[in-house]
């Protein structure tokens, strides 16, 4: 079954190499991000329902602890809000935001080269195609246009490579719009946990006192 495949493709021509190099990454990209991206890996429940059960400064010390053990993006969100506690409000917010970045940029790793993948597929495909109709008209040239044999190895490199490079961009494409998406929701969840916890320090001791003398510093 497998060698009738082989065959198939072998007719594409040399472009078959890169398109087949571009498929084996493209399906080692969506595995890589199917297994990173599941919510629970990123969004830890239990460090979710910590934060919000989070009543006071007593509760910070057991937090970092449950951090330390839980390692990831979300965990580094919540770590700099905390370790930033003595900051002005303002300032914490500024420092949960470049951290929240950072991972922000770390999760969508892998995103870019499936894009990548979706544009230069088509245009591997094409240049097949381009490279397959010169050999068509080469053969005609030498040995006219009724020599059907001689015409369908041109012919098979130019459609065979057009449907590997088209087969590789529209699963390449789908995956990274579904990432995507995916992405968008856990980074929209991670802003509602940091929002959350910066909330909660407000309202601790001593947090009144600073957001106090930060306005009045910017008064005077």
């Amino acid at each position: 079954m497998l060698k009738p495949i082989l065959d198939f493709l072998s007719q594409g021509g040399p472009l078959m190499v890169p398109l087949g190099f571009a498929s084996i990454l493209m399906l080692a990209v969506i595995l890589e991000r199917a297994v990173n991206l599941r919510k629970k890996k990123i969004l830890i429940p239990e460090i979710v329902q910590l934060v919000e059960t989070i009543k006071g400064p007593s509760d910070l010390n057991m937090t970092l602890a449950i951090l330390d053990r839980n390692p990831g993006h979300l965990s580094n969100v919540v770590r700099a809000a905390i370790e930033n506690r003595d900051l002005t409000t303002e300032e914490i917010r500024n420092v949960v935001m470049d951290v929240g970045r950072g991972e922000a940029k770390r999760i969508e790793k892998g995103q870019t080269v499936l894009e990548a993948i979706a544009g230069i597929a088509p245009l591997l495909g094409l240049l097949g195609t381009v490279v397959g109709m010169i050999r068509v008209f080469r053969v005609i040239a030498l040995v006219g246009a009724g020599n059907a044999n001689a015409l369908s190895g041109g012919i098979s490199e130019a459609l065979i490579t057009t449907a590997v490079g088209l087969s590789i961009a529209i699963p390449a494409l789908t995956a990274y719009h579904f990432f995507s998406s995916r992405i968008s929701e856990i980074v929209l969840e991670m802003e509602r946990v940091a929002s959350l916890l910066l909330a909660k320090l407000r309202t601790f001791p001593g947090e009144e006192m600073r957001i106090d003398d930060t306005l009045s510093g910017e008064s005077r």
